[in-house]
């Protein structure tokens, strides 16, 4: 039982104890090639930024550390004509969720019940 409560105080704390890391990358044509390289966010960096500039069959992908005001910003102003050529720019501000986002959603649903499985856990083996 310590073992499990020691286990859940660690999951929890980890998140606030780590800075905000992002994949970056320069101009590379696949989200493998830009997957490769990572970074921690320095302030006033509080937000991964994702651009992905597609005109025909030409895609260009940049990965970086942002403020989140400038990539929010920067996403409202972004388009895609009905052809799919143009600029997309997601914004995210959990530790590598610039990975894609389908996957970083599936990541973050699985840690966001990791701590609530833990407890049931914990709870079950208390009584």
């Amino acid at each position: 039982m310590k073992t499990l409560f020691s286990l859940l105080l660690i999951l929890l704390t980890i998140h606030s104890v780590n800075t905000l890391k992002c994949y970056v990358c320069g101009s590379k044509t696949s989200n493998d090639e830009c997957n490769q390289n990572s970074e921690d966010c320095q302030a006033p960096f509080d937000t991964c930024m994702t651009t992905v500039a597609k005109l025909g069959a030409v895609k260009g992908i940049v990965k970086t550390c942002s403020n989140s005001k400038v990539c929010t910003g920067a996403a409202s102003m972004a388009s895609v004509d009905s052809y799919g050529n143009g600029v997309e720019i997601s914004c995210c501000t959990s530790r590598l969720c610039n990975y894609n986002g389908a996957a970083s959603i599936k990541a973050h649903r699985w840690l966001m019940l990791l701590p609530l499985i833990l407890l049931s856990l914990l709870i079950k083996q208390h009584t």
